[in-house]
C-alpha cells in the first residue's frame, strides 16, 4: 500500500472525537497488517492531521508536531530497576519510537516492594528482557531494543548509537559519571536522576556541561552507592523522580518547556519540600 492510499484509508476511517481527528487503535492496528508498521500509520494520519487515539490526550500539551517529534525519537535508558521501569514505561506510553533499553541484572525478591517491572512472574528474569516485552504490551509501535549487558566505557559507544537523548537510572555513582562522560563525546544530553529514601533528584545534562562533576568533583575514590544504601527506597520515591526524568525527555524531545539543564531539582517527599537549586 502506498503512502497516498494509505492516507486515503485513513480520511475515510478518522472520526470526530472532543474536538480532534482520530483514527481509532483498532483501525491502526489493521492498516498496519497491510503496510507492515505500526508507527507508519500513526505518522501517516498525523500529517493528515488526524490523530491516532492512543495519542490523542497527549496533543493537548504537545501538539501534533510534537508527537511526530516523539515518534521519530531514539532515548535510551541505563538501569532498569525503580527509576529505569517507570521511565520505560511512561516514554512507551508517550509514544517514543524507539527506546535503548540496558541492564545487566535480574529481578530479585527485594525489588518487588518499588520496581514496576518487578512481578513474582519475572523474577530471576533479565530487568532488560522484561522491560522490552513491558514496552511491547504497552505500545506496539515502539521499537525496542533491549541489552542484557553491563555498560562499560568500551560497549557504550556502539550501544548509544544514533540516540537522541540518554537517561540516567543507575544506582552507581562511578557508573554515572562513566555514562556522562561517554554520552559527552557522543554529544547527546543526558537525563539523570536519583534517590534515597524520602529524597530524590532531577537534572538535564547538555554535551560539555559539568553536570555531575558541580556536585561530586572530579577526583578518584566516590563511593560506589549514596544514601540508598543506607535510607533504602520506598515505592513513590521511585514513581516521582522518573516522572520528573521522563517529562524531560519529552521537553528535549518536542523543545517545549524549560530542561532543568544548569538546575538541579531536589525533592523532600518526607517534609514536602520540592527546591531547584541552580549550579554554576
Amino acid at each position: 500500500m502506498d503512502d497516498a492510499v494509505l492516507k486515503e484509508k485513513i480520511e475515510e476511517l478518522a472520526e470526530t472525537v472532543d474536538g480532534h481527528r482520530v483514527i481509532g487503535l483498532r483501525q491502526v492496528h489493521g492498516l498496519a497488517d497491510a503496510v507492515g508498521s505500526i508507527q507508519a500509520v500513526e505518522l501517516a494520519a498525523i500529517d493528515c492531521g488526524i490523530v491516532p487515539e492512543r495519542y490523542v490526550r497527549n496533543v493537548g500539551t504537545i501538539g501534533l508536531e510534537g508527537q511526530v517529534a516523539l515518534l521519530r525519537a531514539k532515548v535510551a535508558v541505563v538501569g532498569l530497576g525503580g527509576l529505569g521501569g517507570y521511565v520505560v514505561e511512561a516514554l512507551a506510553r508517550m509514544g517514543v519510537g524507539s527506546l535503548v533499553l540496558i541492564d545487566h541484572d535480574v529481578f530479585e525478591g527485594h525489588n518487588l516492594n518499588r520496581q514496576l517491572l518487578g512481578t513474582l512472574d519475572t523474577l530471576g528474569m533479565r530487568k532488560a528482557e522484561a522491560a522490552g516485552r513491558r514496552v511491547s504490551a504497552v505500545n506496539a509501535a515502539v521499537q525496542v531494543a533491549w541489552h542484557a549487558v553491563r555498560l562499560t566505557e568500551e560497549n557504550l559507544p556502539e550501544l548509544l548509537d544514533g540516540v537522541d537523548v540518554v537517561v540516567d537510572a543507575l544506582d552507581r555513582l562511578p557508573t554515572r559519571m562513566m555514562l556522562q562522560d561517554g554520552v559527552r563525546e557522543l554529544g547527546i544530553p543526558m537525563v539523570h536522576g536519583s534517590i534515597a529514601g524520602f529524597l530524590g533528584q532531577v537534572m538535564t545534562i547538555f554535551p560539555g556541561d559539568e553536570g555531575l562533576h558541580a556536585l561530586y568533583g572530579y577526583g578518584e575514590g566516590l563511593p560506589a552507592q549514596g544514601l540508598e544504601s543506607e535510607l533504602g527506597t520506598p515505592a513513590a520515591t521511585p514513581m516521582s523522580v522518573a516522572a520528573w526524568e521522563a517529562q524531560e525527555v519529552v521537553k528535549l524531545l518536542t523543545h517545549q518547556g524549560d530542561p532543568l539543564r544548569h538546575r538541579l531539582l531536589v525533592m523532600d517527599m518526607g517534609s514536602g519540600m520540592i527546591e531547584v537549586l541552580e549550579l554554576g
